[in-house]
């Protein structure tokens, strides 16, 4: 990291504690905006009734720090203008504030994207982008095509679906949702310890990183397998 942050000029520096600090004299609405989306969420027996658990965070002003020289420094490669400012912080960065929910098989997606439609109309989330499906598996696209989720390339071999929503307070913050089974999860979690935010300097570790996504992949087939076998089962015996 002190390599990349050797050409960033003094005056980019002093935007960027700008900016963390801009973003630290607000992280009460943040903070607020997550407690009132969580609660929502959790308040919704009907969308709870398909979620296993659920994880949210705010983002430190460390990883803010870090995230906004990495912005800089790619803007710089691509020979383009930082777009970030005091004024545009909260419009620009998504992920400010995350939320995930977990699920334990993919058809429940299909229950979990409607009743989560239904919360950011009742308490006027608007959603900014999504729901979208980031997904390398061919199989996975075709079905979140089929329920009306538009599916989106991860050469990260990452499985997950997104929204970005923005509340209705005066910062208009916004918040990352994303929804995942539990097998995603595990090689999510994986993945951001060893690839986040600087890629592994180890390339066997990155391979095997590869691996585990198409384990992951066949997992959670397996587990799909079992909950529809289950309800053969259940609807058979209904009809003796």
């Amino acid at each position: 990291m002190a390599q990349r942050r050797a050409s960033i000029t003094a005056q980019e520096r002093q935007l960027v504690r700008d900016l963390v600090a801009r973003y630290i004299s607000n992280i009460d609405l943040i903070e607020v905006m997550l407690k009132q989306l969580s609660d929502a969420i959790h308040g919704s027996k009907s969308l709870m009734a398909h979620v296993h658990s659920t994880k949210w965070r705010v983002k430190n002003a460390r990883s803010l720090k870090d995230k906004l020289f990495r912005k800089i420094m790619l803007a710089k490669e691509k020979g383009e203008r930082f777009p970030i400012t005091e004024d545009n912080l909260f419009d620009q960065l998504n992920d400010l504030a995350g939320f995930r929910i977990l699920h334990l098989h993919t058809q429940q997606i299909v229950p979990i994207d409607h009743e989560l439609r239904v919360i950011f109309k009742e308490y006027r989330y608007s959603i900014v982008e999504g729901p979208t499906a980031r997904t390398w598996d061919d199989e996975n696209r075709a079905f979140f095509r089929s329920v009306g989720i538009e599916p989106i390339n991860s050469p990260k071999m990452y499985t997950s679906v997104h929204y970005i929503v923005k509340s209705n307070n005066r910062l208009g913050g916004r918040c990352e949702i994303q929804v995942r089974t539990l097998a995603e999860e595990l090689w999510g979690e994986v993945d951001h310890t060893m690839n986040y935010p600087h890629k592994s300097p180890s390339y066997a570790c990155r391979e095997q990183i590869k691996v585990l996504a198409r384990i992951t992949s066949s997992c959670s087939r397996l587990v799909d397998s079992i909950f529809r076998t289950a309800q053969t089962h259940k609807s058979s015996q209904k009809k003796r």
